[in-house]
């Protein structure tokens, strides 16, 4: 499954430019990224070609981050496709702790990245398939 980079980062000028900046010294390729704020701080979400490489540099460079496996599905571009996604996951007694998602190509395809609580037995791939949703690997996500 690919793995997502969270990063902990000080709510202040710079420290923002700092990450970008690491990861940039180092040759990685953030591939897509979303930033919240939680007051004195945030929390920067991304997908890198070199996850784990990543977290050692930023730990090493004193961020708090972490790396976990999330479920990056390609959805068609169609009205109703993340409600049907959402009742799959349901039907399923998937607990979704986190998602975010954006549009690849208009009319064609979406991206959905999930955190789960617990991970996704054959059932729930098969009824995902079904569906016209398409799981997508580190490798997939990397060639976006």
């Amino acid at each position: 499954m690919p793995k997502l980079l969270s990063v902990f980062i000080d709510n202040r000028p710079g420290r923002l430019e700092s990450v970008t900046g690491i990861l940039n010294e180092q040759n990685i390729n953030i591939r897509a990224f979303t930033i919240q704020d939680k007051g004195d701080s945030g929390l920067m979400k991304m997908f890198v070609d070199k996850s784990d490489d990543a977290h050692l540099i930023l730990a090493d460079r004193g961020f708090a981050c972490a790396l976990k496996e999330v479920l990056v599905i390609s959805v068609p571009d169609k009205a109703g496709n993340l409600h049907r996604l959402t009742a799959i996951m349901t039907e399923n007694s998937v607990n979704i702790a986190d998602m975010f998602g954006f549009i690849l190509e208009p009319n064609q395809r979406g991206i959905c990245c999930m955190e789960l609580k617990e991970s996704i037995n054959k059932s729930v791939r098969d009824s995902l398939s079904d569906s016209g949703f398409t799981i997508l690997t580190d490798a997939d996500i990397n060639q976006l």
